[in-house]
């Protein structure tokens, strides 16, 4: 059992440290080829934090544990609303621009509803991944016409790469073919190690994606956000946490409807999507009321989720 846990946990690390290499020599890559932040933050960076669920829900499909992919993108996005949002709202208070409350909240509102009506008959089939897509390029289209409308907002962009180095084009080129190769392997790392483990533990695969591997992959999140909001770029904090969420429900639950249909327990609907769907109404409710994200609601959200993790801890061992 230890191997498989400490092989678990060396493929997280390598996981999110490779995320990180992939996207810095991408967005090196694209700046010494002339590409505006504006395009890189909306491309390159918004894919590049959910690259770890992504890889790991393609390599599940692909080892035939589809069930380690939806908990994945559920429990990811369970982490970075009650985990990511509620630790960077103690560390440093969240205000929300109208703009995120505009466009990306509703964007957010309109992805988890079109999920759930996709996971409703209790079946993620192809046809569900199909409308995911179209849901993800639907906002997408939305989001860089927004900002074109508005280059002023490439301001708030540029601020993602503020602390990406200056190097050749040959070396961004290097960062980004190995991070994105230690990505693949170490996404079928974590992924055979996760279902060795549940299958030593004699617990649904479901509940290991929902639990250390989604832990696993919010830390880039966890790290951005935390790190964003204490330099006072709370937008940032804001728009990287409801990016990857949308990301998550549009694109990594699409990957096991497509490569692995699969019927999903009515535990899955109400317990799971049920939370997920909770901290997103409870997100969308501090935002409109007060417009903000205080250290006492961010002490709530993170609650929850601490709150979530024991009743699934109760329920394996049960």
């Amino acid at each position: 059992m230890l191997l498989p846990i400490a092989i678990l946990a060396a493929g997280l690390v390598l996981l999110v440290w490779s995320a990180e290499r992939f996207v810095s020599g991408a967005a090196v890559t694209a700046t010494n080829l002339g590409v505006s932040n504006l395009v890189i933050g909306l491309t390159i960076v918004s894919i590049g934090t959910s690259a770890p669920e992504i890889l790991v829900a393609i390599s599940a499909s692909l080892e035939a544990a589809p069930k380690l992919a939806i908990g994945n993108a559920i429990g990811s996005n369970i982490a970075n609303i009650g985990l990511v949002l509620g630790v960077t709202a103690i560390a440093a208070q969240l205000p929300f621009s109208r703009e995120i409350l505009k466009h990306e909240v509703r964007w957010l509102i309109g992805a988890t509803l079109l999920a759930l009506f996709c996971l409703v008959n209790l079946y993620l089939g192809s046809l569900d991944g199909l409308f995911l897509l179209v849901g993800l390029g639907l906002i997408l289209y939305l989001m860089f016409n927004k900002q074109s409308l508005k280059p002023q907002s490439q301001g708030i962009a540029s601020r993602d790469f503020a602390d990406i180095p200056s190097m050749p084009t040959h070396k961004g080129v290097l960062w980004l073919i190995l991070g994105l190769l230690l990505l693949l392997i170490s996404a079928q790392v974590v992924t055979k190690a996760a279902v060795e483990i549940a299958n030593q533990l004699g617990i649904d695969e479901l509940i290991i994606g929902l639990t250390v591997v989604a832990i696993g992959t919010s830390l880039p999140e966890l790290a951005a956000s935390v790190t964003a909001a204490v330099k006072g770029h709370a937008e940032i904090a804001i728009g990287n946490v409801i990016g990857s969420n949308i990301l998550n429900i549009l694109a990594v639950l699409a990957v096991p409807a497509l490569m692995h249909p699969i019927a999903i327990d009515s535990i899955v609907l109400w317990r799971d999507y049920g939370v997920m769907t909770l901290l997103t109404v409870i997100l969308i409710v501090f935002a409109h009321w007060r417009g903000t994200i205080s250290r006492f609601e961010g002490t709530l959200m993170f609650c929850i989720w601490i709150g979530y993790n024991v009743v699934l801890y109760m329920q394996a061992s049960a």
